[in-house]
């Protein structure tokens, strides 16, 4: 065998070896792109969420001003909770998984948890607020949108945990480094008393 023809094989090993080492770059890239995008898409669910409650809150501070007139500071710190969950919901919209956009949302979502817990015990000492057909039909809606959020959140965090394991065993760890593909954050609420949805319910 003439050293050209060695040459050659040699040559077309190394071309081969490129290849397949291309091919499996291109593979764990897409996938690494397919799970980025999942996790977003399972945030854009949460999101849906949060607008139609944060859209819910206002008309049930509406409606409990008409009863609740010494209970100003009460409603005031609702209103305010929500404004507060409603631009961080945004922040997070904008870049689902960033750490501090993530996090801003969590404390910001613990606020107005805790705020609509105090809403409706204090609630409990107006029997005329509780028996109002309008304030009956919001919390309903507002129990139910609670625990789609709770589902919704469930799911984008077995997204993100999939996508960060991915990106972290190798050979994908490479290439997560050399795109610049960052661990996503999950949505979790520490505290025990946080991970309970607000007490909405009058009956």
């Amino acid at each position: 065998m003439t050293a050209g023809i060695i040459l050659i094989i040699v040559l077309v090993g190394l071309l081969l070896v490129v290849v397949v080492v291309g091919m499996a770059a291109i593979g764990i890239y897409n996938k690494l792109v397919t799970m980025r995008n999942r996790y977003k898409n399972a945030y854009a669910q949460i999101d849906v969420q949060l607008k139609r409650r944060y859209d819910l809150i206002p008309n049930l501070v509406e409606t409990a001003k008409g009863y609740m007139k010494h209970e100003s500071g009460t409603l005031t710190a609702v209103t305010e909770a929500r404004n507060i969950a409603y631009a961080a919901s945004k922040g997070a919209a904008s870049n689902p998984g960033d750490a501090s956009a993530m996090k801003n949302l969590v404390s910001a979502e613990a606020g107005l948890g805790g705020a609509l817990s105090r809403l409706m015990m204090v609630s409990e000492q107006y029997p005329d607020l509780k028996a109002n057909q309008n304030m009956m039909q919001l919390t309903e809606e507002l129990t139910s949108t609670e625990n789609k959020i709770s589902f919704a959140r469930q799911a984008y965090n077995d997204s993100v945990m999939t996508y960060n394991t991915d990106r972290e065993v190798f050979p994908s760890n490479l290439l997560a480094g050399m795109f610049n593909f960052a661990a996503a954050e999950l949505f979790v609420i520490d505290k025990p008393e946080e991970k309970v949805a607000p007490k909405v319910s009058f009956s």
